[in-house]
């Protein structure tokens, strides 16, 4: 909670708005935002694409690249990133896909295995979480936690004399 109020304060002194693509989390970043009182300044639209055709359909992730790197990767990660802020007002949009378990998992990419990204109209970055079979809501909430860290390093980034649009 206190992650997310900074944020919501955060986000609303400098005027920036936040999007959200959410998979494995199911909306829980979304939710955790909105929690928040003042919210509905900073926080435009979540989308949860938990299923592949979710992804290409609300956030013009390609199929093909599914196909080629699967759901659970960096590149699928940084287009739901890039596909969100396109479809919405957002200033920045944090994306997340990974594997919650308890099954789903292989030797490639295990339980616990998560993908973010951050996208704003200045370019993205992305990181690779792997927390271990912490059962499906530890790595759920632990993906929440890192997603508010990536938005609260972006912010940092983008004080209120940033050209970002």
């Amino acid at each position: 909670m206190e992650a997310a109020a900074d944020l919501v304060e955060g986000f609303a002194d400098r005027g920036k708005v936040i999007a959200t693509a959410e998979s494995c989390t199911g909306g829980m970043i979304a939710a955790g935002l909105t929690d928040i009182a003042g919210a509905s300044s900073v926080l435009d639209r979540g989308f949860v694409t938990y299923s592949n055709a979710a992804k290409t359909e609300m956030l013009g992730v390609p199929t093909a690249l599914i196909e080629a790197h699967g759901a659970v990767s960096e590149q699928v990660a940084r287009a739901m990133a890039e596909g969100a802020l396109a479809a919405s007002r957002a200033d920045v949009a944090i994306a997340v896909t990974g594997i919650a378990g308890p099954g789903g998992g292989s030797v490639e990419k295990p339980v616990g295995l998560v993908h973010l990204a951050v996208a704003s109209r200045r370019g993205s970055f992305h990181r690779e979480a792997r927390f271990g079979n912490v059962e499906r809501l530890g790595v759920r909430r632990e993906t929440v936690a890192l997603a508010y860290a990536m938005l609260a390093e972006w912010l940092a980034a983008h004080d209120t004399a940033a050209t970002d649009p």
